[in-house]
């Protein structure tokens, strides 16, 4: 279900605030409303209609948007704030973005307010997510100090399993520096920053400087997905998600409606054949589902209809064995899921560095995207103590073999 948005609108002009709950309304926006213009209701508010977001005129007779914001921040609350006024001025709206105000639209033009609402929404969410993290973070260091002092005393075994907890710890201290909000913070405020030149200087600035503003916003961008994707890379290198029996099936049709706007555009087939059930962590394989599609729609060859194959079998150990992997230590059935489809592929030399972090085959001009998804396949089948096997054809497009173990 979609989430209802609480949003705190502080507004004096009747009209104004109408017009607001109308654009929001219009927009498709979810959400309920409280309309305020004093002090002592706003502090009432917060405690009492605990607000999602805040929409704020800039002054207003008796307050005004700099005190409201300053009793936010005295009172350590995460709630996005966005400035909606017509006569702010763009010096001021400078002024309140660096200390901390999330954003700003002119009431001459909303346009861009609804964009500027969801991003500022998701990323609220993503901090509390991201303090969540670091809470675990120190949970599980505490924890693994007292194992290792542990495991110093005992078999090999044990040895191996510190070497594993010291691993996770390690991915989990890097994902907390770099996406840490001393990262996040500072690319929010380019990205705002560059809207502002974008929207209010590029008419008076030369084609070289509008084209090096361009650049600029591209590799900001392109930060932001960096730093999405190494979240992404964190959250499955946390391995307490539980184990469930599941064929798959409902997986791929979820993948394949959130990417269907793409699945559309490049006449994607998709080609289904039985699909064993296995025990699997659902939430990280949906990830890995949805990494190796979004692969092969970014590699696919514009004149040729991509087609895409998955299927799973049960192998014995006797049939496993055969396959002559290296790496193996449990003797078991195993559970092997086969993707394939018929994009650029790859030279087969690249077989085993396809699945390195930040590792790229392609030059950024030519395909986007920072080198993390196959990285992330990679992380969840070590998760579930598998092997992954990768088998490319220049121009004949790559085939994917995942092999679980199936214990007792």
């Amino acid at each position: 279900m979609k989430k209802v948005i609480r949003a705190l609108i502080l507004e004096d002009n009747t009209a104004d605030a109408d017009l607001l709950v109308r654009h929001l309304t219009k927009s498709g926006l979810s959400f309920v409303s409280k309309i305020i213009e004093s002090r002592k209701v706003f502090e009432e508010c917060l405690d009492t209609f605990l607000p999602d977001i805040i929409l704020s005129d800039f002054s207003l007779p008796s307050f005004d948007a700099v005190s409201a914001f300053k009793i936010i921040k005295r009172k350590n609350l995460n709630i996005p704030f966005i400035i909606i006024s017509g006569t702010i001025g763009e010096e001021n709206a400078v002024m309140l973005i660096k200390e901390g105000v999330t954003d700003y639209v002119s009431k001459n033009n909303y346009s861009s307010l609804i964009q500027k609402i969801n991003r500022a929404l998701k990323e609220a969410e993503e901090l509390v997510q991201k303090e969540d993290l670091i809470e675990k973070l120190k949970i599980q260091t505490a924890a693994l100090l007292l194992a290792n002092q542990e495991l110093e005393l005992q078999n090999a075994e044990k040895e191996k399993r510190a070497i594993e907890l010291v691993n996770v710890n390690k991915e989990l201290l890097a994902f907390n520096f770099i996406s840490s909000h001393d990262l996040q913070e500072p690319l929010r405020k380019i990205q705002v920053f560059i809207s502002i030149i974008m929207d209010k200087e590029m008419e008076k600035m030369s084609e070289a400087g509008r084209n090096n503003l361009k650049r600029i916003h591209v590799s900001a961008t392109r930060m932001r997905q960096l730093i999405e994707d190494l979240l992404d890379f964190s959250r499955v290198s946390v391995v307490d998600h539980p184990y469930e029996i599941n064929d798959l099936s409902a997986i791929i049709e979820d993948v394949k409606l959130e990417l269907s706007d793409t699945i559309s555009q490049k006449k994607a087939v998709f080609k289904v054949d039985t699909l064993m059930p296995a025990f699997i962590r659902p939430f990280q394989f949906r990830q890995l589902i949805y990494n190796l599609i979004s692969n092969s729609l970014k590699f696919s060859i514009p004149e040729r209809v991509l087609e895409i194959t998955m299927q799973s079998v049960i192998l014995k150990y006797d049939e496993f064995k055969l396959l002559n992997l290296s790496n193996v230590t449990q003797i078991c059935d195993y559970w092997n899921f086969t993707f394939k489809d018929n994009g650029i592929g790859f030279d087969p030399q690249y077989n085993q560095i396809i699945f390195i972090i930040f590792q790229r085959l392609h030059h950024r001009e030519e395909y986007s995207g920072t080198g993390i998804g196959l990285a992330i396949v990679k992380k969840i089948v070590d998760n579930h103590n598998g092997i992954i096997i990768a088998h490319g054809n220049l121009n004949k497009g790559v085939t994917f073999n995942i092999y679980i173990p199936i214990m007792e």
